[in-house]
């Protein structure tokens, strides 16, 4: 005959506790440890099982571009290493605002996932009325690559050098355009940056895009230009245009002729530079495992020499690091939209 269990109710730690013989009660405790430990087991099944479906990485400007590249080759990578695919979904307009909105206002789970460019930083000071904050509202995953402008001038004009080049300018203030592929872009900004550090005055004549802008400096209809250095590369080493300088403090390994703006004007250092954000409040987890697949891939030789054919420099480091990044350049370009006073269109 099966005895029959009392049902008052004892107290421990906050517990109610059946009145049950040892036996029983050792059991009861038992499930109840591991009641109470199931939702942190099934997270961790969760993260370690991400991704489980394809992830989707929001390319925010056109396809064909530096940033497609970028994604194209970091997608492959975390395709091949995590199991699922990686989508790469081109959401341009507005500078680069409707594809980060886009993520912004995603589901926080790791499916949906910003390739980040450097514009960012910039369009955080740049357009007045963004209905995010870049920094607040988005988690820092890796920064993936670096890469050099370049100051290119079409060969006919008298300057050789950038010392020779802001000499000419002081002497002919406003009669010297200088093109960018467009208003509010990196290489816009590095252009005004360098107006202000050297004390020059040039029209600002945007394109939409690299080409274009190369295409009329290659015609004369501009006379220096701020531009991606992948697109100048062929050009500088044909001669069609003469490159004074590369945008960064130090030499660029793609093209180690070219002086460095840093030698002339200390303290000058732009580039370009593209990274992975997720919607705030993503899964620390998913944050972590994306961040280690990312610097194992930079790692790899065949990643680096891709990465090499645009003019770009890996840049391996933590979540943290990419915060900090994303802080000094939002700072640093917030300075030079209010001392350029450019406005967005």
């Amino acid at each position: 005959m099966k005895r029959r269990l009392g049902c008052r109710v004892a107290a421990l730690g906050g517990l109610a506790m059946p009145n049950v013989t040892f036996p029983q009660r050792r059991q009861f405790l038992h499930l109840a440890a591991g009641a109470a430990a199931l939702p942190a087991v099934s997270g961790l099944a969760w993260a370690q099982a991400y991704p489980m479906r394809p992830v989707h990485l929001i390319v925010p400007f056109a396809a064909g571009g530096a940033t497609d590249i970028v994604a194209h080759i970091m997608g492959q990578w975390l395709s091949d290493h995590l199991g699922e695919q990686f989508i790469i979904e081109h959401r341009p307009g507005a500078g680069t605002n409707l594809g980060t909105e886009a993520v912004v206002r995603a589901t926080a789970d790791g499916y949906t996932l910003l390739v980040a460019p450097s514009a960012a930083a910039v369009n955080a000071t740049f357009y007045e009325k963004l209905r995010f904050n870049f920094i607040r509202d988005m988690a820092p995953v890796a920064a993936i690559v670096r890469a050099p402008l370049v100051m290119l001038v079409e060969p006919s004009l008298p300057a050789k050098t950038v010392p020779e080049f802001i000499s000419y300018a002081k002497a002919n203030p406003r009669k010297i355009s200088m093109a960018s592929p467009g208003i509010g872009t990196s290489p816009h900004l590095s252009g005004e940056l360098f107006k202000i550090m050297a004390g020059v005055d040039l029209v600002h004549v945007p394109y939409r895009g690299d080409l274009p802008a190369i295409a009329d400096l290659l015609g004369g209809q501009v006379q220096v230009a701020f531009v991606g250095a992948a697109p100048a590369v062929e050009h500088i080493r044909t001669g069609s245009l003469r490159a004074l300088a590369v945008t960064t403090a130090t030499r660029a390994e793609a093209l180690p002729e070219v002086p460095a703006m840093g030698e002339f004007l200390p303290g000058y250092d732009t580039s370009t530079w593209f990274g992975l954000t997720a919607p705030k409040n993503v899964p620390a987890d998913v944050v972590d495992m994306l961040n280690k697949t990312i610097n194992e891939g930079l790692a790899d030789s065949k990643i680096k020499a891709q990465l090499r054919d645009i003019t770009g420099v890996p840049m391996p480091g933590s979540p943290a690091d990419f915060e900090k990044l994303i802080a000094e350049e939002t700072e640093k370009w917030a300075k030079v939209v209010k001392l350029s006073g450019i406005k967005s269109e």
